[in-house]
């Protein structure tokens, strides 16, 4: 349904400004699909990246806990196509209740809603499918993580408001994209301890940091359209707010691995992580929308370290 009249005016098929250059979804999909893709926000596979993450090192510590050689597979394909799913459900309702702010804003007002390619009543029925993908998936696992799960649907719903009422909306965002540092160990031990706890409140802070790197990008447009940021809130301290955040978020998550009983392979990817997060802060300059976006971008290869490290040491003590 793309090019949906707006006030008699076909609006041209163009994609966000910060949409991936040479994405397939440019490149293969037919023209009537990539306003959806969009709305799923398909083109930025980051997202769904960041929201995957969490869950597979929630599974890399269950493992290393339940003194399994590695992550159980099945579990880390579900939780990949769950992310995907959800993360698209997730962008399609911010988007139905951004649609007004972000047509304010340069990098968003080419979405497919703001920019009228894709009716409001169409984007509903787009996220009640997706959803009912994610809830598929959801159902294969066991029923404490089942219920855990469907606990997240809270601060999923309450997110794109935040924006307009209090400072630090990336907190709310932290809250729904941790969630899936419980999951992965409910779903192999049917229970919290203080491992997945501890790594929930990491990965929170490493949310907040991330996406606080990615508000830069927005700060002129949101002090003209009144939306609120971490970004706006820290100010010029925005590196050292990120620094403060990624901090306890390697601590945190050194702590989660020491509860888990890691072994030193383990800590070594901790170590890493916590490398690349300094590495991020180094080169963070404030209202660098370009810089910004390419720090934010790279957190998927953070996670990836951390994962990987984990792993590794669930492999090793295995063989040990």
């Amino acid at each position: 349904m793309s090019g949906q009249p707006t006030g008699g005016v076909v609006i041209e098929d163009r994609r966000p400004a910060d949409a991936v250059a040479g994405h397939w979804v440019e490149r293969l999909a037919p023209r009537s699909w990539r306003p959806y893709l969009r709305l799923a926000r398909i083109d930025r596979p980051v997202g769904w990246w960041l929201l995957l993450l969490p869950c597979w090192w929630s599974a890399a510590l269950a493992a290393i806990a339940a003194d399994q050689a590695f992550p159980d597979p099945w579990h880390c394909l579900l939780f990949l196509i769950g992310a995907v799913a959800m993360r698209g459900a997730g962008s399609t309702y911010n988007d139905i209740a951004d649609r007004d702010l972000d047509a304010q804003v340069e990098r968003t007002r080419l979405r497919p809603l703001p920019s009228g390619q894709i009716r409001p009543r169409h984007a509903a029925l787009f996220l009640v499918v997706q959803a009912l993908v994610g809830l598929a998936v959801l159902l294969q696992f066991n029923e404490q993580a089942i219920l855990i799960g469907l606990c997240s649907l809270l601060p999923v719903a309450i997110y794109p408001f935040m924006k307009r009422i209090m400072p630090l909306p990336q907190g709310v965002l932290g809250l729904a994209f941790a969630w899936g540092a419980l999951m992965g160990w409910a779903a192999v031990f049917a229970r919290l301890d203080a491992s997945p706890l501890l790594l929930y409140a990491g990965a929170w802070f490493w949310i907040v940091g991330y996406d606080t790197i990615y508000a830069v990008q927005d700060i002129e447009d949101d002090e003209m359209a009144g939306i609120r940021s971490s970004a706006r809130l820290f100010g010029q301290h925005v590196r050292g707010a990120v620094g403060l955040c990624y901090a306890l978020a390697a601590a945190l998550v050194a702590l989660a691995a020491w509860r888990a009983g890691a072994g030193p392979v383990g800590f070594l990817g901790v170590a890493a992580f916590a490398g690349h997060l300094a590495w991020q802060v180094l080169s963070l300059r404030e209202r660098d929308g370009r810089g910004a976006l390419t720090l934010f971008r790279s957190n998927r290869d953070a996670g990836l370290i951390l994962f990987a490290g984990l792993t590794a040491d669930a492999l090793l003590r295995t063989f040990a």
